[in-house]
């Protein structure tokens, strides 16, 4: 069967869907997909996928792809980093069995992105990109799509589109901000710039940003013209969100766990959900977030989640007649509402800080070490641990880097290199690495002298015959001897 492009892909095999729950990492694992699925998500993507580490490592695969394959989550994309063509559509090829298209992210803003050379830092890289999706587009079995943030030009963004278009990308998500625009500098997404694509291409397409609840997915489709819409904060704080329903938290967050029972999840992506359920609860019952935050089972947290549950609804027997919430909510804290992200002048309000002396948490974070005052909570709490702990970059340890890949590598390796790429090196050269434990020669030394001790033992009569020859050999030379 031939593979579907464009409209035909969106209308046909993505089911024309319109409420998109975006991908997140460690937070659109297959329990959330699955919880968001039962109220009104008609497509979801996988968290973002390493391409490399997804070629290389099976674990990964399994952990990340395969044991999640379920009948009820599709229609599916998985979303890719990468930044290499051949790389990327290896990886593509080993995931293409398990959903509807391939992502590649051209989204990530953030600073392991930037490290890695990803993501929003390969939208000045046109040739690059066209090599990789032009390669995608012609070995794949299943189409390949964008997400992309924007440009502050809008000129500027609509070639990019159009280029990503040319090359034969059959889907493209269009993010309105700009890679600057992230965390307390946000601020508000561009549907100018969403319309302008959507245009100025004929393939379909999504927009993400301001989504917080069902009647922005409806303002921004009427406004932009947009195929769908896509969600991540606004689903996280409310799962229920493409349903138009603002549900008590608790009767999500149990849905939530029960669908974790049956198809479980590390803990930490478990604990991150319900912080962001529980949110506006939470900065009204502190004891039990740090309860929340310290409890290593997953019966811990349903533990936390039954107190939560029996506190909201003390308040609610308790409540008295005509009373509104507090702190500006536009609901009580435990229904399930948007979370507005504060602005770079909030954050500091908050913090305690003055307006003219802000400044945002990574400078906080790199303050020498000698005014705790002016450390992060979280490197304060290190600190209460360890008194003599340093955060002052210079004096971090310096590691030599792999020859292969960049990781740091083992100081005893014969190589050079990191364990993976030892790995590699060692079994294809038959050698041992006793820095990384390898030990490919000798193993395979002593399979080559059990074999041929097995050998002798299925042969006795040339075994026999053998030590006959060797005594025979021994009395003539003693008689030369003699």
């Amino acid at each position: 069967m031939p593979k579907l492009r464009g409209e035909a892909f969106w209308r046909e095999t993505l089911r024309s869907a319109h409420y998109v729950v975006a991908p997140m990492v460690d937070q659109s694992e297959l329990a959330w997909r699955l919880l968001s699925r039962r109220h009104g998500a008609q497509l979801c993507y996988t968290p973002m996928l390493h391409a490399q580490v997804f070629l290389r490592d099976a674990n990964y695969r399994r952990e990340n792809l395969y044991d999640e394959a379920c009948p009820e989550d599709r229609p599916l994309i998985v979303q890719f980093c990468a930044n290499d063509p051949e790389v990327f559509v290896q990886a593509a090829l080993l995931a293409q069995d398990y959903c509807d298209a391939i992502d590649l992210n051209l989204g990530c803003p953030q600073m392991i992105a930037k490290r890695g050379h990803y993501g929003a830092f390969l939208q000045e890289e046109w040739d690059l990109l066209q090599r990789m999706i032009l390669l995608a587009n012609e070995k794949l079995s299943v189409p390949i799509t964008c997400k992309i943030r924007v440009f502050p030009e809008i000129d500027k963004t609509v070639k990019y589109a159009q280029m990503l278009e040319k090359a034969g990308c059959q889907l493209l998500t269009v993010h309105g901000r700009t890679k600057e625009q992230k965390g307390p500098l946000a601020g508000v997404a561009s549907w100018e710039h969403i319309q302008a694509v959507r245009k100025a291409v004929s393939i379909p397409v999504f927009a993400n940003g301001n989504i917080q609840c069902l009647s922005d997915v409806e303002e921004c489709i009427r406004k932009t013209g947009v195929h769908g819409v896509m969600s991540a904060e606004g689903n996280l704080h409310n799962p229920a969100l493409f349903e138009g329903r603002n549900p008590l938290v608790w009767e999500m967050a149990e849905e939530y766990l029960e669908i974790v029972q049956k198809y479980p999840c590390p803990l930490s992506y478990v604990r991150a959900h319900l912080f962001k359920l529980w949110h506006h609860t939470l900065q009204v019952y502190q004891q039990l977030r740090e309860e929340l935050a310290k409890v290593k089972t997953l019966e811990g947290i349903v533990d936390v989640n039954r107190e939560l549950k029996l506190r909201c609804q003390e308040e609610i027997a308790n409540q008295k007649e005509g009373e509104k919430p507090k702190e500006g909510l536009p609901f009580f804290h435990w229904i399930c509402q948007p979370y507005i992200r504060p602005g770079p002048k909030e954050r500091c309000k908050e913090n305690g800080a003055s307006e003219k002396g802000a400044r945002g948490k990574r400078a906080l974070e790199e303050e020498e070490d000698g005014n705790a005052e002016l450390l992060s909570k979280n490197k304060q709490k290190k600190k209460l641990r360890n008194p003599n702990k340093s955060f002052d970059p210079s004096l971090k340890p310096k590691y030599a880097k792999c020859d292969q890949c960049g990781n740091p590598k083992g100081n005893k390796c014969v190589f050079n290199m990191c364990r993976g790429c030892c790995k590699k090196s060692a079994f294809k050269a038959t050698a041992d690495c006793p820095g990384h434990g390898l030990l490919f020669k000798t193993k395979y030394e002593k399979s080559l002298s059990w074999q041929s001790s097995q050998r002798v033992i299925q042969n006795p009569e040339v075994s026999r015959r053998g030590a006959v020859a060797v005594g025979e050999t021994a009395v003539l030379k003693e008689a030369g001897d003699s």
